[in-house]
């Protein structure tokens, strides 16, 4: 039986063009050997590159000013973007005031990362996480989304969402390498006990051979260039 036979279908949570370098479209667990960890057996992670360019690409910079001086947040393609409620829910968790990193670079954000990996404590998990929120959807079904940007949440615990409503905007904060949004669907609010639910998304598009072409109820490989404007 495939995974994603009986998934949850819910609208996509961006607009514009995004690519999912992390996506159970390609592997799951879809973060690797750990995934499993808080939720996380079909998340997705989304970020916004250069197409017209190879290799490490999501600023507006040079190569060598990532890996030596670092990149500005503000030089970040999808740093600032909207995230959007992927359905009608309440919102039951919102973690915000974490500081982002600034400049992004390689060294420094990976060290935040192996430390918290290493170190980090379960029972505050708002370094990890960065600026998160949990949206109560139906039938015991919540949304998660992490790394948002410092002080862009603009909603709170008990309101009720409509999907399509702006939620955040996408930043990187917690355990982040490169301003991106971190979306998954799971079981419970309580994150360390949480177990990931496969999702598809309603409709959105897919650059191929020279065209946009729309896919419905699909899930994005980390291959593929995928565009949603609404």
């Amino acid at each position: 039986m495939n995974e994603f036979d009986n998934a949850i279908s819910v609208a996509f949570p961006l607009r514009g063009e995004w690519l999912a370098p992390h996506t159970p479209g390609t592997q799951i667990p879809s973060h690797g050997k750990f995934g499993d960890q808080l939720g996380q057996r079909y998340a997705f992670d989304f970020l916004q590159v250069n197409w017209t360019k190879k290799g490490i690409n999501f600023f507006d910079a040079s190569t060598f000013r990532y890996y030596v001086l670092g990149v500005p947040l503000e030089k970040c393609f999808c740093w600032g973007k909207d995230v959007y409620a992927p359905c009608d829910g309440k919102i039951v968790r919102c973690e915000d005031g974490l500081n982002e990193r600034n400049p992004v670079h390689l060294v420094s954000d990976m060290f935040v990362v192996l430390k918290n990996a290493f170190f980090g404590n379960l029972k505050n998990l708002h370094p990890i996480l960065g600026n998160n929120i949990i949206m109560e959807c139906e039938n015991g079904v919540y949304a998660f989304f992490a790394h948002l940007k410092n002080n862009s949440i603009k909603v709170s615990v008990g309101e009720n969402i409509k999907k399509g409503q702006v939620l955040g905007q996408v930043g990187h904060a917690g355990n982040s390498t490169a301003p991106h949004l971190h979306f998954q669907l799971m079981d419970s609010s309580n994150l360390p006990e949480a177990k990931g639910i496969p999702c598809v998304f309603e409709k959105y598009e897919v650059y191929r051979e020279n065209s946009w072409e729309y896919v419905y109820n699909s899930v994005p490989t980390d291959k593929d260039r995928i565009r949603f404007n609404g």
